[in-house]
């Protein structure tokens, strides 16, 4: 029995597709955990409102990172889990400091829009392969970050 999907993309393209999807779920993930980290971790005069805008976030990534692992399984592929996998296909380096909280939103901003970046360069592929389940998905995650860089960039601003 072939377990192949039968969805009208060829393999080649599924599997590339897959890659990308998993570059996607590596820069979300890592963005969740620095995201979390940095919940857990903030300080000073806007704390509670930081503290409350970074669960909102992470707690959203949390939720997209299933999406996009199970869009890359009903490709057909495995999905990378393994944070030495995640490491190796993120855009977004890891930190081992713990920044003030204008640095925070900074690198969040950062992360934000490098998740823009990795979901936009795979959506031409997406299209031309007439994917519109991952197209959607790519949609979808764009929207939701470049809201989030604009809501963290607007803390910035004096």
């Amino acid at each position: 029995m072939n377990t192949s999907p039968a969805i009208d993309i060829d393999q080649a393209t599924r599997k590339s597709i897959a890659l990308g999807l998993s570059r996607l779920l590596a820069d979300s993930y890592t963005l969740y955990l620095k995201t979390h980290n940095y919940h857990w971790s903030v300080t000073g005069p806007q704390f509670a409102s930081l503290h409350l805008l970074f669960e909102t976030q992470y707690t959203e990534l949390a939720l997209a990172v299933d999406l996009i692992a199970e869009r890359i399984r009903a490709l057909g592929e495995k999905a990378p889990g393994s944070y030495k996998a995640f490491s190796e296909l993120s855009s977004i380096p890891e930190e081992a400091d713990l920044p003030n909280a204008t640095t925070m939103i900074r690198r969040l901003v950062e992360g934000q829009e490098t998740v823009v970046r990795t979901a936009r360069s795979l959506f031409r592929e997406v299209d031309a392969a007439a994917d519109e389940p991952t197209a959607d998905l790519l949609t979808q995650r764009m929207q939701l970050h470049e809201k989030n860089a604009w809501m963290l960039r607007s803390l910035l601003e004096v």
